[in-house]
């Protein structure tokens, strides 16, 4: 596991290689966002992003949801991997801000977790991105750096790692990490080529050592 030192320096280092890292996700305000995040789950924000200008063209508030046939609403989103169930969601979570909080996106995490579709991950990117609340939403990229680096275990859960981030950083720093680590892991420590080569953090990195000296043995 890292020390306090050795994180400060992988956060400046986060900080230097990603400094505009914010959400990717297209969005014009906090329902759209939470209808973006829900739609993202297993799928790329970029596929999201397809499809959202369209959707959001077509569906401005939670009653337009509530109004369209479900099939409809499938068909809309069908691009998007699961989303029979992910239009059922929609409809659902619509419903529910219109009946329990007056149609708007409610700020707090609890409150958000109550909607039909919305975990824990959605609950903290919704409440930071769009209320400027302090969280940090482990998603694959999130939780990949996390191990690879040693900042968490590899055994831990999502939410082991959650609460060891939470933990390790500044809270002032929570929710522009967890845009930092997200286009580290998406753009540079990828799943499958993690780009050890040229990464700044390789001496900290014992997976990336690892994986330094079996590509040497092969080579």
């Amino acid at each position: 596991m890292l020390n306090k030192q050795q994180i400060r320096h992988c956060l400046d280092t986060f900080e230097e290689m990603f400094p505009e890292a914010e959400c990717e996700l297209t969005h014009s305000n906090p329902f759209e966002l939470l209808v973006a995040v829900v739609l993202s789950a297993q799928a790329t924000d970029a596929l999201v992003n397809k499809v959202t200008p369209q959707l959001f063209e077509k569906y401005k508030k939670p009653a337009d949801y509530i109004a369209v046939p479900l099939e409809e609403l499938q068909d809309d989103i069908k691009r998007i991997g699961l989303y029979r169930n992910k239009a059922k969601n929609i409809k659902k979570l619509s419903q529910t801000l219109v009946e329990k909080f007056n149609g708007e996106v409610p700020p707090s995490k609890k409150e958000l977790e109550s909607l039909a579709g919305v975990g824990r991950k959605t609950a903290n990117v919704v409440a930071s991105v769009a209320f400027d609340e302090p969280a940090i939403a482990v998603d694959t990229h999130v939780e990949r750096v996390s191990k690879r680096l040693a900042l968490c275990r590899w055994k831990d859960s999502v939410l082991e790692v959650e609460k060891t981030l939470m933990r390790k950083i500044p809270v002032e720093e929570w929710s522009v990490t967890h845009h930092r680590m997200i286009f580290f892991g998406r753009y540079h420590c990828k799943a499958q080529r993690p780009n050890c080569e040229e990464c700044p953090l390789l001496f900290l990195c014992r997976e990336g050592q690892k994986r330094m000296k079996k590509k040497e043995k092969t080579s």
